[in-house]
């Protein structure tokens, strides 16, 4: 089964809106991230980009609350303090799905997946009635059934990168969080990702909040983009409104050329470099 393939099992929760308001995040005393404020909304599909060491990440993790900030505010649905819940109570509203997490070992496919319904369990391990179901569906929502008895350490990064995001839909949260998901993931499963949290946000009203490198994928799927740069959010609003040439080559610090797809009708966006255009290489041959 691919990726984000119908199933018949029960459907996920409604979602939830998380907004966070002054985010302020320090490292050793020293500003990361500067008053950030962004809304996650039900239904939507929200991109963070921006260059490497931008604050996109750090921004994302203390969202969920894995990121302690100098100051913040975090609300759920507009009246929940997101800070105050404890973590149990935040871990059935929120998921994330972070970096380079560890190669579990001595642990079949399912055994991970089902560490994804610990907020759902009463203490001591206490039974889980809708746990069968909602592990058998994130792991054909993720195209590794077939993968389910299998050991955890002889899976492929790919297949590994597949196996967590199951962990997190299996935790049936209102709002989903992702850090650069499609790492480790070929072409295929790539777009087949994507297409996922698109029928996440469009299917079910999960609120999906997202950091990606690839400016043509953001511009795919997003509904909103938030673009930051050197800790701060720069420019937010519709990819036809953040992506344009100029800020992101102001953003970047490369010329990005920007075009619509006539196919597709979606923005493509293209780095150029020093050996990128053809005729400047034949310019300067002798």
């Amino acid at each position: 089964m691919h990726v984000g393939e119908k199933t018949a099992a029960a459907a996920p929760p409604e979602g939830h809106e998380l907004s966070a308001t002054g985010v302020t995040v320090a490292y050793e005393g020293v500003d990361v991230v500067h008053d950030a404020s962004m809304t996650l909304r039900p239904g939507e599909v929200t991109v963070l980009v921006g260059p490497n060491g931008s604050g996109k990440s750090t921004l994302l993790r203390t969202l969920a609350r894995l990121q302690r900030p100098r100051t913040a505010t975090l609300l759920i649905d507009g009246d929940t303090d997101g800070l105050a819940l404890s973590p149990r109570e935040f871990s059935r509203r929120v998921a994330l799905l972070t970096q380079g997490r560890p190669t579990p070992s001595g642990l079949t496919v399912r055994d991970v997946v089902e560490f994804g319904r610990y907020p759902h369990r009463g203490r001591w391990g206490k039974a889980d009635p809708g746990g069968r179901t909602a592990v058998d569906r994130a792991l054909a929502m993720t195209g590794v059934a077939e993968l389910a008895e299998r050991g955890a350490e002889h899976l492929s990064g790919g297949q590994l990168q597949r196996v967590w995001l199951a962990g997190c839909l299996a935790q049936e949260t209102g709002v989903l969080l992702l850090d650069e998901p499609t790492t480790y993931l070929d072409l295929r499963y790539q777009v087949e990702l994507l297409d996922l949290m698109r029928d996440l946000a469009d299917d079910h009203g999960i609120a999906v909040g997202a950091v990606l490198h690839d400016l043509d994928q953001a511009a795919a799927i997003a509904d909103r983009i938030f673009l930051l740069d050197a800790g701060r959010i720069v420019a937010d609003g519709t990819p036809e409104h953040v992506l344009t040439p100029q800020r992101l080559t102001d953003t970047y610090g490369i010329r990005i050329e920007v075009e619509t797809d006539p196919l597709t009708g979606l923005l493509r966006t293209r780095a150029v470099g020093r050996h990128h255009s053809r005729s400047e290489r034949l310019s300067t041959t002798p």
